[in-house]
């Protein structure tokens, strides 16, 4: 009987621990006295008003998104919004977040989809005003901008993997082309200037589909898809565990760093009737049910993966008084495969109009990431003053 009271205490421990983790990370909001709010669980309704802005508002939009532009003939997928199952989600409010980032900077670290998070935040303060473009950055893709009346800068760091990497033939592009992957270095691009910036948030995804060779102590370990003798195979979720452990462990072994990391989970991309290269599209006008699509096979995996090492980094960082919170969109993202450019966007080194299924058109859903971030500031706001 005594052995049976110590399973079940053992349980209930690791129960509370979990749910108390999961609260954590996920700042869920105040509804009612005493009651709490997943913001990141819900539906998507119809909201006839529209986006906060149009590509005529704002003129931070690539052309790679910039649907209406590009002759995208619908506008249903722009009347829809986040409902959470227990809550309102708070409208985005530009005055709002700019207060409460007076004085600081946050950078998105990942690849064209923080890139594109980032572009949809400047549109969304756009209202309050336009930044002023710092080139302080040198590294290829990458940008910061200031935003003089709130000293507040804000900034992408080009990184799709994370960690290092290097074309193995430079010459063949990168659409398919091998990639050499370190698991084990942070890429410069962030590392080298990351400790000054109060807020990051990190994420990437897509890019961990291609062949690639991983690296770690500089010699190979493995690959995926790299068709290579005596070299053993290895699924793309090694390396994704790989550059997210190294992420993590980088923000908390540099000494000057304060910031709060947020990890913006996976976006799913909505190829239908063929994958990017097979003809594959994504033509749907209106937001799907969470019966009619659910995240599977390795989207699925790599959601679990990130959960995984953001527990681990957060333990580690209570030591050291750092924050590491989740700013899961996952779900909401699953349920609009109409949310993307697909033939409706132009990348600037292509003459020819691209399907896209992978980025997300501007304005659009993916502007519901900011309206999370907005709240999730704001819980920082709340627990700072607490302190």
């Amino acid at each position: 009987m005594l052995i049976n009271l110590i399973i079940i205490l053992n349980y209930l421990t690791h129960l509370f621990s979990y749910f108390k983790f999961y609260f954590l990370i996920n700042r869920s909001i105040d509804t009612k006295p005493g009651k709490k709010c997943d913001i990141f669980r819900g539906r998507w309704v119809q909201f006839p008003k529209g986006p906060y802005y149009t590509n005529v508002t704002c003129h931070h939009i690539l052309d790679q998104q910039n649907c209406m532009k590009f002759g995208r003939p619908d506008t249903e997928f722009l009347k829809w919004r986040w409902k959470p199952d227990e809550c309102e989600l708070p409208f985005f409010d530009a005055a709002q977040f700019l207060k409460l980032v007076r004085g600081k900077s946050m950078a998105f670290i990942g690849d064209s989809l923080a890139r594109n998070q980032m572009e949809s935040l400047l549109c969304l303060l756009a209202s309050e005003g336009d930044p002023i473009a710092v080139s302080n950055i040198k590294y290829p893709l990458s940008k910061s901008c200031l935003y003089t009346d709130y000293n507040f800068t804000v900034a992408s760091f080009w990184s799709p993997y994370l960690v290092k990497d290097i074309d193995a033939k430079p010459t063949a592009g990168t659409a398919n082309s091998l990639m050499n992957v370190f698991v084990d270095e942070a890429h410069e691009a962030w590392m080298s200037q990351i400790e000054k910036f109060s807020y990051v948030i990190v994420s990437a995804g897509i890019w961990f589909f291609r062949p690639q060779v991983y690296y770690e102590n500089g010699n190979i370990v493995g690959c995926r898809l790299c068709h290579k003798k005596n070299v053993t195979n290895l699924t793309a979720l090694y390396g994704y565990r790989k550059a997210f452990q190294t992420t993590f462990r980088t923000l908390l072994r540099l000494k000057n760093f304060k910031g709060v990391t947020f990890l913006r989970t996976v976006s799913p991309s909505h190829f239908e009737n063929g994958e990017w290269n097979t003809g594959g599209n994504c033509v749907r006008t209106k937001p799907v049910s969470s019966k009619e699509m659910k995240l599977e096979g390795l989207y699925r995996e790599m959601y679990s993966t990130q959960v995984e090492e953001l527990k681990a980094a957060a333990r580690l960082g209570r030591k050291r008084g750092l924050k590491f919170r989740l700013l899961d969109t996952t779900e909401a993202m699953v349920m609009r495969p109409d949310g993307h450019p697909s033939y409706y966007g132009k990348r600037v080194d292509e003459n020819v109009t691209i399907t896209d299924c992978v980025h997300w058109c501007l304005p659009g859903p993916i502007d519901t990431w900011n309206e999370f971030l907005l709240q999730m500031l704001k819980m920082e706001g709340d627990s700072s003053l607490g302190q």
